[in-house]
């Protein structure tokens, strides 16, 4: 009882004074070791009695104990800090990713920095040199097309296809999602599909696209050229795919269904042809790419291809640290995508088919 008002006091009475991991073990009456050791959630802790572990994080929050992070590192010779790239911070996209980092991160005991390049070079060259200013032990890159630097410490990209020394890729199997999708709309009955392309500064967009072809040929559709657009500004908002939707229309090419490059270019996507008088799914089905959080709340609930991507975040941050300390390695991991169907896609409307001349091609389920 002495030793816990004597705590007491020192958190209440003094400024240079604060709880160590030695006052916590005088406390518990447990080895100084011992408590290290479960507060910084070592594999060794596992080794204690649950008991023991919720006696020592019991009293760690009682007592209002901080890690004492400048002595950590220069005990350890570590930071414990990641730097993390991404292009837009708001963007859906971005945030999933960033999530499943800040799990894993904190979880381990790690602070990150993020910072937002918005596809600029000077930017890209600008940050890593940053990071390494403020001693980061690694770095992971969020949907990155170049890496303009060398890097110097451990480093894993999400959305990264192109191989590059020192780093480690997490990304997904695009010839799946492609077929996945394909196979979705040409089991409804659609044949004539649009398409919006990525950015050409996206990290996934040749690698999708070439992905979507391959799959078309597998599959024996035929890709009209004038019915493929392709984003062009660097937005996080429905906008740009609103625009290149409005353009397509312009060139009055009849297709009964729309394969979006991002949910995101979906959304504007499904506004630009409900603006030009028609219904999403009964005159266009459209499918998306992410499921991102606003997916499923959009009218109509948006189908499309999930990238798990709080897992994909963690996975990064799980590898980089296995990097960090190392440990073995994968230096890619592929992931796999996932068809989610909603209410934006259904079959071909029968007027639809009939202007297609393909209503004798294509058998129409009707409701019972």
């Amino acid at each position: 009882m002495k030793h816990q008002n004597k705590l007491r006091r020192t958190t209440k009475h003094s400024q240079n004074a604060v709880v160590t991991i030695s006052s916590l073990a005088k406390h518990l009456k447990l080895s100084p070791a011992a408590v290290s050791m479960v507060l910084n959630s070592t594999p060794k802790a596992a080794r204690f009695p649950e008991k023991t572990r919720k006696r020592i994080l019991a009293a760690a929050a009682k007592f209002n104990y901080r890690p004492n992070f400048v002595a950590r590192s220069l005990r350890k010779q570590q930071t414990f800090t990641i730097g993390v790239l991404v292009p837009e911070i708001s963007e859906g996209y971005a945030a999933l990713v960033l999530a499943g980092i800040e799990d894993y991160l904190l979880q381990a005991g790690y602070f990150y920095f993020v910072v937002s390049h918005r596809h600029k070079t000077h930017l890209l060259e600008q940050y890593p040199r940053l990071f390494m200013d403020r001693l980061v032990e690694g770095i992971i890159a969020v949907d990155t097309t170049e890496l303009p630097f060398i890097p110097q410490v451990p480093t894993a990209v999400v959305s990264g296809h192109r191989r590059m020394p020192g780093i480690t890729n997490v990304v997904l199997d695009h010839r799946r999602a492609a077929l996945l999708a394909l196979e979705h709309l040409l089991q409804l009955g659609h044949r004539r599909i649009a398409f919006i392309k990525g950015q050409p500064f996206s990290s996934d967009t040749d690698t999708r696209w070439s992905s979507i072809r391959d799959a078309a040929r597998k599959l024996g559709l035929t890709i009209d050229p004038d019915l493929v657009t392709q984003l062009q500004v660097d937005s996080p908002t429905p906008e740009p795919g609103y625009d290149v939707t409005k353009s397509l229309l312009a060139k009055h090419r009849h297709f009964t269904a729309m394969f979006a490059f991002n949910d995101i270019s979906a959304i504007g996507a499904i506004r630009a042809l409900l603006d030009s008088g028609m219904k999403v799914p009964g005159d266009v089905s459209v499918i998306g790419f992410d499921d991102i959080q606003n997916a499923a709340f959009q009218n109509p609930r948006l189908t499309t291809i999930r990238q798990p991507l709080r897992r994909m975040g963690e996975l990064a941050a799980e590898t980089l640290l296995k990097r960090i300390r190392g440990t073995e390695y994968h230096k890619v991991i592929a992931v796999e995508p996932e068809l989610i169907v909603r209410e934006s896609t259904a079959a071909p409307s029968i007027e639809s088919l009939e202007v297609l001349g393909e209503i004798a091609a294509v058998e129409v389920r009707k409701p019972s």
